[in-house]
Protein backbone atom coordinates (compact mmCIF):
# COMPACT_ATOMS: atom_id res chain seq x y z
CA UNK A 1 0.00 0.00 0.00
CA UNK A 2 1.33 3.42 -0.99
CA UNK A 3 0.41 6.41 1.13
CA UNK A 4 -0.36 9.71 -0.61
CA UNK A 5 -0.44 13.02 1.22
CA UNK A 6 -3.20 15.33 -0.03
CA UNK A 7 -0.92 18.16 -1.06
CA UNK A 8 -0.19 20.18 -4.24
CA UNK A 9 3.08 18.24 -4.65
CA UNK A 10 0.98 15.19 -5.53
CA UNK A 11 -1.18 16.89 -8.17
CA UNK A 12 0.42 14.84 -11.01
CA UNK A 13 -1.02 11.68 -9.47
CA UNK A 14 -4.51 13.13 -9.01
CA UNK A 15 -4.48 14.61 -12.52
CA UNK A 16 -3.43 11.26 -13.97
CA UNK A 17 -6.57 9.66 -12.53
CA UNK A 18 -8.88 12.41 -13.82
CA UNK A 19 -9.61 10.61 -17.08
CA UNK A 20 -12.09 7.87 -17.94
CA UNK A 21 -9.66 6.33 -20.43
CA UNK A 22 -6.79 6.29 -17.96
CA UNK A 23 -9.01 4.68 -15.33
CA UNK A 24 -9.86 1.96 -17.86
CA UNK A 25 -6.13 1.44 -18.48
CA UNK A 26 -5.61 1.04 -14.74
CA UNK A 27 -8.43 -1.53 -14.62
CA UNK A 28 -6.77 -3.53 -17.40
CA UNK A 29 -3.35 -3.39 -15.75
CA UNK A 30 -4.88 -4.66 -12.51
CA UNK A 31 -5.29 -7.95 -14.37
CA UNK A 32 -1.59 -8.00 -15.28
CA UNK A 33 1.11 -6.20 -17.29
CA UNK A 34 0.41 -5.23 -20.89
CA UNK A 35 2.06 -3.49 -23.81
CA UNK A 36 0.84 -0.43 -25.71
CA UNK A 37 -0.55 -2.46 -28.62
CA UNK A 38 -2.52 -4.80 -26.35
CA UNK A 39 -4.02 -1.91 -24.39
CA UNK A 40 -4.93 -0.09 -27.60
CA UNK A 41 -6.72 -3.15 -29.00
CA UNK A 42 -8.64 -3.77 -25.78
CA UNK A 43 -9.83 -0.17 -25.59
CA UNK A 44 -10.41 0.32 -29.31
CA UNK A 45 -8.02 3.28 -29.51
CA UNK A 46 -4.87 4.02 -31.47
CA UNK A 47 -1.45 3.20 -30.05
CA UNK A 48 -0.52 6.91 -30.25
CA UNK A 49 -3.41 7.90 -27.98
CA UNK A 50 -2.65 5.11 -25.50
CA UNK A 51 1.01 6.18 -25.43
CA UNK A 52 0.01 9.71 -24.37
CA UNK A 53 -2.25 8.36 -21.62
CA UNK A 54 0.52 6.02 -20.40
CA UNK A 55 2.94 8.96 -20.26
CA UNK A 56 0.48 10.82 -18.02
CA UNK A 57 0.13 7.78 -15.74
CA UNK A 58 3.93 7.47 -15.57
CA UNK A 59 4.25 11.15 -14.60
CA UNK A 60 1.81 10.50 -11.76
CA UNK A 61 3.79 7.49 -10.55
CA UNK A 62 0.83 5.17 -11.14
CA UNK A 63 2.34 3.10 -13.95
CA UNK A 64 5.88 1.85 -14.56
CA UNK A 65 7.08 0.93 -18.04
CA UNK A 66 10.14 -0.93 -19.25
CA UNK A 67 11.46 -1.90 -22.65
CA UNK A 68 11.54 -5.66 -23.20
CA UNK A 69 12.69 -7.70 -26.21
CA UNK A 70 10.00 -8.50 -28.80
CA UNK A 71 9.95 -10.24 -32.18
CA UNK A 72 10.72 -6.93 -33.87
CA UNK A 73 13.02 -4.95 -31.63
CA UNK A 74 11.82 -3.73 -28.25
CA UNK A 75 8.33 -3.09 -26.91
CA UNK A 76 7.09 -1.04 -23.98
CA UNK A 77 5.68 -3.24 -21.20
CA UNK A 78 3.49 -1.44 -18.65
CA UNK A 79 2.44 -2.41 -15.14
CA UNK A 80 0.97 -0.75 -12.08
CA UNK A 81 3.51 0.70 -9.67
CA UNK A 82 1.24 -0.13 -6.70
CA UNK A 83 -2.05 -1.95 -6.29
CA UNK A 84 -3.33 0.02 -3.28
CA UNK A 85 -3.25 3.67 -2.24
CA UNK A 86 -4.10 5.32 1.06
CA UNK A 87 -4.89 9.04 1.11
CA UNK A 88 -3.56 11.01 4.07
CA UNK A 89 -4.78 14.44 5.07
CA UNK A 90 -1.99 16.84 6.11
CA UNK A 91 -3.15 16.74 9.74
CA UNK A 92 -1.80 13.18 10.05
CA UNK A 93 1.70 14.52 9.47
CA UNK A 94 1.59 17.97 11.08
CA UNK A 95 -0.03 17.41 14.42
CA UNK A 96 -3.25 19.07 13.19
CA UNK A 97 -1.52 22.41 12.60
CA UNK A 98 -0.99 24.10 9.26
CA UNK A 99 2.74 24.56 8.79
CA UNK A 100 4.65 25.72 5.71
CA UNK A 101 6.80 23.12 4.00
CA UNK A 102 9.92 25.00 5.14
CA UNK A 103 9.18 23.68 8.65
CA UNK A 104 9.51 20.12 7.47
CA UNK A 105 12.41 18.02 6.26
CA UNK A 106 12.67 14.50 4.90
CA UNK A 107 15.42 11.94 5.39
CA UNK A 108 15.77 8.70 3.41
CA UNK A 109 17.75 6.04 5.30
CA UNK A 110 18.87 2.87 3.45
CA UNK A 111 18.06 -0.19 5.55
CA UNK A 112 21.71 -1.29 5.54
CA UNK A 113 22.89 1.91 7.22
CA UNK A 114 22.05 0.86 10.76
CA UNK A 115 24.34 2.20 13.48
CA UNK A 116 23.86 -0.61 16.02
CA UNK A 117 22.53 -4.15 15.98
CA UNK A 118 22.10 -7.30 18.02
CA UNK A 119 20.56 -10.15 16.06
CA UNK A 120 20.09 -13.91 16.28
CA UNK A 121 19.51 -16.52 13.55
CA UNK A 122 17.67 -16.96 11.38
CA UNK A 123 19.29 -13.81 10.04
CA UNK A 124 21.01 -12.40 7.00
CA UNK A 125 21.47 -9.61 4.50
CA UNK A 126 21.11 -9.30 0.75
CA UNK A 127 22.01 -6.53 -1.68
CA UNK A 128 20.26 -5.97 -4.98
CA UNK A 129 22.69 -8.42 -6.60
CA UNK A 130 23.76 -11.05 -4.06
CA UNK A 131 23.80 -12.33 -0.50
CA UNK A 132 26.08 -10.39 1.83
CA UNK A 133 28.19 -12.93 3.69
CA UNK A 134 26.56 -16.14 4.90
CA UNK A 135 23.04 -16.81 6.08
CA UNK A 136 22.39 -17.19 9.82
CA UNK A 137 25.74 -15.73 10.87
CA UNK A 138 25.26 -12.46 12.84
CA UNK A 139 28.93 -11.54 12.30
CA UNK A 140 28.14 -10.42 8.76
CA UNK A 141 25.95 -7.62 10.10
CA UNK A 142 29.32 -5.91 10.78
CA UNK A 143 30.53 -6.49 7.20
CA UNK A 144 31.23 -3.07 5.57
CA UNK A 145 29.20 -4.18 2.55
CA UNK A 146 26.10 -4.23 4.79
CA UNK A 147 25.53 -0.58 3.78
CA UNK A 148 24.40 -1.94 0.39
CA UNK A 149 21.73 -4.19 1.93
CA UNK A 150 18.29 -4.04 0.31
CA UNK A 151 16.83 -6.83 2.44
CA UNK A 152 17.72 -7.89 5.96
CA UNK A 153 16.12 -10.23 8.46
CA UNK A 154 16.54 -11.56 12.00
CA UNK A 155 14.46 -13.84 14.20
CA UNK A 156 15.29 -11.98 17.41
CA UNK A 157 17.09 -8.81 18.43
CA UNK A 158 17.18 -5.31 16.94
CA UNK A 159 18.66 -2.93 14.42
CA UNK A 160 18.98 0.77 15.22
CA UNK A 161 19.26 3.77 12.90
CA UNK A 162 20.46 7.33 13.46
CA UNK A 163 18.06 10.00 12.20
CA UNK A 164 19.79 13.38 11.75
CA UNK A 165 18.31 16.16 13.89
CA UNK A 166 18.39 19.51 12.08
CA UNK A 167 16.22 21.53 14.46
CA UNK A 168 17.54 24.91 15.60
CA UNK A 169 17.56 26.38 19.09
CA UNK A 170 14.32 28.23 18.33
CA UNK A 171 12.48 25.14 17.09
CA UNK A 172 10.77 22.16 18.66
CA UNK A 173 9.88 18.96 16.83
CA UNK A 174 6.11 18.58 16.69
CA UNK A 175 5.92 15.26 14.84
CA UNK A 176 8.05 12.43 13.49
CA UNK A 177 6.70 10.22 10.70
CA UNK A 178 8.56 7.05 9.68
CA UNK A 179 7.50 4.92 6.70
CA UNK A 180 9.04 1.51 5.98
CA UNK A 181 8.34 -1.88 4.39
CA UNK A 182 8.40 -4.57 7.06
CA UNK A 183 7.29 -8.14 7.80
CA UNK A 184 7.90 -11.02 10.21
CA UNK A 185 10.82 -13.45 9.85
CA UNK A 186 10.18 -17.19 9.62
CA UNK A 187 12.51 -19.90 8.27
CA UNK A 188 11.92 -19.73 4.51
CA UNK A 189 8.61 -17.92 4.73
CA UNK A 190 5.27 -18.41 6.46
CA UNK A 191 2.24 -16.31 5.53
CA UNK A 192 0.67 -16.82 8.96
CA UNK A 193 3.54 -15.94 11.31
CA UNK A 194 2.61 -13.15 13.73
CA UNK A 195 5.43 -11.09 15.18
CA UNK A 196 5.21 -8.43 17.89
CA UNK A 197 7.60 -5.73 16.67
CA UNK A 198 8.58 -2.93 19.04
CA UNK A 199 9.38 0.53 17.68
CA UNK A 200 11.48 2.85 19.88
CA UNK A 201 12.86 6.38 19.60
CA UNK A 202 15.76 7.54 21.78
CA UNK A 203 15.33 4.51 24.02
CA UNK A 204 11.62 5.17 24.60
CA UNK A 205 9.37 2.28 23.47
CA UNK A 206 6.63 3.81 21.33
CA UNK A 207 4.37 0.87 20.62
CA UNK A 208 4.18 -2.79 19.64
CA UNK A 209 2.82 -3.54 16.19
CA UNK A 210 1.97 -7.14 15.28
CA UNK A 211 3.07 -8.15 11.81
CA UNK A 212 0.70 -10.83 10.48
CA UNK A 213 3.25 -12.88 8.56
CA UNK A 214 6.39 -13.43 6.52
CA UNK A 215 5.19 -13.17 2.94
CA UNK A 216 6.51 -15.41 0.18
CA UNK A 217 3.64 -16.98 -1.79
CA UNK A 218 3.73 -14.17 -4.36
CA UNK A 219 6.89 -12.70 -5.79
CA UNK A 220 7.81 -9.18 -4.69
CA UNK A 221 7.32 -6.60 -7.42
CA UNK A 222 10.89 -5.32 -6.99
CA UNK A 223 12.54 -8.48 -5.67
CA UNK A 224 15.56 -9.36 -7.88
CA UNK A 225 15.28 -12.37 -10.18
CA UNK A 226 18.26 -14.12 -8.53
CA UNK A 227 16.39 -14.28 -5.19
CA UNK A 228 14.81 -17.72 -5.25
CA UNK A 229 11.26 -18.82 -4.60
CA UNK A 230 10.76 -20.24 -1.13
CA UNK A 231 12.23 -17.09 0.44
CA UNK A 232 10.61 -13.99 1.89
CA UNK A 233 9.44 -11.78 -1.00
CA UNK A 234 7.90 -8.58 0.36
CA UNK A 235 6.49 -6.78 3.39
CA UNK A 236 3.77 -4.33 4.32
CA UNK A 237 4.21 -0.57 4.05
CA UNK A 238 3.63 0.88 7.51
CA UNK A 239 3.73 4.48 8.69
CA UNK A 240 4.64 5.24 12.29
CA UNK A 241 3.69 8.72 13.52
CA UNK A 242 4.54 10.33 16.86
CA UNK A 243 3.03 13.75 17.56
CA UNK A 244 1.48 15.75 20.38
CA UNK A 245 -1.45 13.37 20.70
CA UNK A 246 0.36 10.04 20.90
CA UNK A 247 1.80 7.31 18.69
CA UNK A 248 -0.03 6.02 15.61
CA UNK A 249 0.48 3.26 13.05
CA UNK A 250 -1.35 3.92 9.77
CA UNK A 251 -3.54 6.46 11.56
CA UNK A 252 -4.57 4.06 14.35
CA UNK A 253 -3.56 5.18 17.83
CA UNK A 254 -1.24 2.62 19.43
CA UNK A 255 -0.08 4.37 22.61
CA UNK A 256 -0.09 7.65 24.52
CA UNK A 257 3.65 8.23 24.04
CA UNK A 258 4.03 11.80 22.74
CA UNK A 259 6.82 13.49 20.85
CA UNK A 260 7.68 15.79 23.77
CA UNK A 261 8.53 12.71 25.89
CA UNK A 262 11.33 11.50 23.59
CA UNK A 263 14.30 13.41 25.05
CA UNK A 264 14.92 15.23 21.78
CA UNK A 265 17.99 17.46 22.06
CA UNK A 266 19.18 19.91 19.40
CA UNK A 267 22.16 18.65 17.37
CA UNK A 268 21.84 15.11 18.75
CA UNK A 269 20.80 12.30 16.43
CA UNK A 270 17.45 10.62 17.00
CA UNK A 271 17.84 6.86 17.55
CA UNK A 272 15.21 4.67 15.87
CA UNK A 273 15.19 1.01 16.94
CA UNK A 274 13.21 -1.91 15.49
CA UNK A 275 13.10 -4.89 17.87
CA UNK A 276 11.75 -8.42 18.09
CA UNK A 277 11.93 -9.29 21.77
CA UNK A 278 12.23 -12.93 22.92
CA UNK A 279 9.74 -12.31 25.74
CA UNK A 280 7.05 -10.99 23.38
CA UNK A 281 3.76 -12.85 23.06
CA UNK A 282 4.56 -13.39 19.36
CA UNK A 283 8.38 -13.44 19.04
CA UNK A 284 8.28 -13.74 15.26
CA UNK A 285 11.29 -11.75 14.05
CA UNK A 286 11.70 -8.86 11.61
CA UNK A 287 12.24 -8.56 7.85
CA UNK A 288 13.05 -5.17 6.29
CA UNK A 289 13.06 -4.16 2.63
CA UNK A 290 14.84 -1.36 0.75
CA UNK A 291 14.00 0.36 -2.50
CA UNK A 292 15.27 -2.54 -4.67
CA UNK A 293 13.51 -5.38 -2.80
CA UNK A 294 9.90 -6.19 -1.94
CA UNK A 295 6.90 -4.22 -3.20
CA UNK A 296 7.72 -0.57 -2.47
CA UNK A 297 10.47 1.48 -4.09
CA UNK A 298 11.63 3.28 -0.96
CA UNK A 299 14.07 3.12 1.92
CA UNK A 300 13.13 4.10 5.49
CA UNK A 301 11.49 7.48 4.86
CA UNK A 302 11.43 9.95 7.76
CA UNK A 303 9.51 13.25 7.88
CA UNK A 304 10.38 15.63 10.73
CA UNK A 305 8.02 18.57 11.37
CA UNK A 306 9.01 21.44 13.65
Amino acid sequence: MREILIHPDNLPLFEALASDTRLKIVELLLQGPGNIKELAEQLGLSSAIITKHIQKLEEGGIVRCEAIPAKRGMQKQCRLADDEYMLRYPSHFTDKRTLPLSNQYTVSIPIGQYSAYQVRPTCGLASEHKLIGMRDDPRYFAEPECAKAQHLWYSSGFVEYRIPNYMTAAEQISSISISLEIASEAPGYEENWPSDITFSLNGHPLCVWTSPGDFGEQRGKLTPSWWGAGNTQYGLLKTLLVNGEGTFVDGVKMSDVRVNELSLVRSEDILFRISSLPEARHPGGVSLFGRAFGNYEQDIEVIITT
